[in-house]
């Protein structure tokens, strides 16, 4: 693996898809660009419905104090903190090397998923497109792909989703944890606002794309008193299904987001701190498989109560997005371009 410094790095506020971004960041980015030798990433966690992901890019602009994800800028000597939200790792060949993935005789046509360790339609995406032609990729060789994203730019790719899901299998999921627009600012100070991210489940439902919303991380003691409000604008908005996620903070991630707090929510900081480790056992994060992504205890259960009656009140599928993927991890390779695949939500 290299890195290259781009000199002078393309600049997404200035593309064609400007009006998906809105207001460019105040810190100064800095993009370097990958040579790599593959693009599929293995996932042998029983706590995630997937074995095969696509990350075009490493770091992530969004900002988001929380993400878990910060942890894999360490690996490239880079730190977890701004470092993540600024040195941006774009991998030009993701889509030739993607290709030549599928072309393999080996290759078993599972479905993959968008992104795991960054935003695939993060602002940089709107230069490189990568993303993009990584799904057009998928769409030539009929194979499944799911997107998570807090981005609005994936409205641009609506086109290229519906048809992918009517070839092969297609969804996004839109991650949305907060409905609060003040509050999502403060932790997530570069992701669109939640309105936005309504707006994107409503264009890609009207384009005939398969999207559900993402309540995730929900974090206890902050966001876990918006799922109702999250849970029926979804639904306003033509949501399938709602699943969600327990806020994690790995090593480093910990400490970021817990200064964070202290910096833009000083007086709620330590009642959310404490929720936290309610459901971790008095710790701040459970490495343990099957344990990572959900808490314990009365707290958490009185989350999950609100979460499950909230979804049956306002009609959203009970994690359908999830169990596609489970459903359709294996796929027949070389599927016909009239194959289409029946969603359990439809």
């Amino acid at each position: 693996m290299k890195l290259r410094q781009i000199d002078n790095p393309p600049n997404p506020y200035n593309s064609e898809h400007a009006e998906y971004l809105g207001e460019p960041p105040i810190a100064r980015l800095e993009v370097y660009e990958e040579t790599t030798g593959s693009i599929l990433s293995r996932n042998d966690s029983p706590d995630l419905p997937y074995t095969w992901s696509v990350n075009p890019y490493r770091g992530c602009q969004h900002a988001c104090a929380y993400c878990y994800a910060r942890r894999t800028h360490e690996y490239l000597g880079y730190g977890a903190g701004t470092d993540f939200d600024t040195k941006l790792v774009a991998k030009p060949e993701a889509p030739k090397l993607l290709w030549a993935a599928l072309s393999k005789k080996s290759w078993k046509g599972e479905g993959l998923h968008f992104s795991g360790v960054t935003d695939c339609y993060q602002p940089i995406e709107a230069t490189y497109q990568l993303t993009r032609q990584c799904l057009e990729v998928c769409l030539e060789f009929a194979n499944p792909a799911f997107v998570v994203t807090k981005g609005f730019l994936v409205v641009r790719d609506a086109d290229l989703l519906a048809a992918l899901a009517k070839k092969a299998g297609a969804s996004v999921a839109i991650s949305i944890p907060f409905a609060d627009e003040e509050a999502c600012g403060l932790i997530e100070p570069q992701a669109p606002p939640p309105a936005r991210r309504f707006e994107a489940i409503r264009k890609l439902r009207d384009a005939g794309v398969p999207a559900g919303v993402f309540v995730a991380p929900v974090i206890p003691g902050l966001t876990d008193r918006d799922i109702p409000n999250i849970l029926e604008q979804a639904a306003e908005a033509g949501a399938q299904w709602a699943s969600y996620t327990a806020l994690r903070l790995p090593g480093s991630v910990a400490g970021i987001f817990i200064k964070r707090l202290h910096e833009v929510m000083p007086l709620r900081a330590s009642r959310i701190i404490d929720r936290v480790r309610d459901m971790r056992d008095g710790k701040l994060n459970n490495p343990a498989f099957g344990r990572r992504m959900r808490g314990v205890g009365p707290y958490w259960e009185s989350i999950r109560g609100l979460f499950d009656i909230s979804r049956r009140r306002f009609g959203l599928g009970p994690g359908d997005e999830l169990e596609f993927r489970k459903k359709h991890a294996e796929l027949p390779s070389r599927q016909t371009p009239d194959s289409q695949l029946t969603l359990p939500f439809s």
